[in-house]
């Protein structure tokens, strides 16, 4: 594999990645809940999905052709309303992941230093890229930081829990030994 089929590779799995935490979030919720605005100048869940859907579809539609801010969306229309059950709020965050998805699954290593353009200024692939993994990713920290707010004790992590970090690092130190021991098959996958 070369450098920019492994850049790729980290891409794709930096999106799924991605898409998995607010899918993680949007699973504690109810049709309620995703509307809360928690505070004033602040969004509720669906308008940050809203923002976020809107952006994907203007982003990633003809990525390599067209500029990334297409003259259809409307950014500041992202910013009111939002969704009136969470199960329309899913349908247009799996066809924005989606779209997401496709379009880099579909990039090669010779598009990487291409320049493609957003509001006229110039990127390369990999920069524009790099600048939607850091967009979603901030987005997706709001949505957490929301959901915590909404369910407090009832909130499920999504990572490591509070008083966890000593037993979660020794099981990941005990799996990378396992997975370093000379004795074990290669391409043998533990199922423990």
């Amino acid at each position: 594999m070369d450098i920019g089929q492994a850049y790729l590779a980290v891409a794709l799995d930096n999106f799924r990645q991605i898409k998995r935490m607010g899918e993680r979030v949007l699973a504690q919720l109810n049709d309620e809940e995703i509307n809360v605005i928690p505070a004033d100048e602040s969004n509720s869940i669906a308008i940050i999905v809203k923002h976020l859907v809107g952006n994907m579809r203007s982003r990633w539609t003809d990525f390599l052709t067209t500029d990334g801010e297409k003259p259809t969306r409307n950014r500041e229309a992202e910013f009111d309303g939002g969704y009136p059950t969470l199960a329309a709020l899913k349908e247009e965050w799996q066809q924005g992941w989606q779209m997401v998805l496709d379009t880099v699954e579909s990039l090669t290593p010779d598009d990487l230093l291409m320049t493609v353009t957003i509001r006229g200024q110039k990127h390369t692939v990999i920069q524009a890229i790099q600048r939607q993994v850091v967009h979603y990713s901030g987005h997706i920290g709001q949505m957490v930081y929301i959901g915590k707010w909404l369910k407090r004790d009832r909130w499920q992590s999504l990572s490591i829990p509070r008083g966890q970090s000593q037993a979660y690092l020794e099981e990941m130190l005990k799996r990378a030994e396992k997975e370093t021991d000379p004795a074990r098959p290669l391409g043998k996958l533990d199922t423990e």
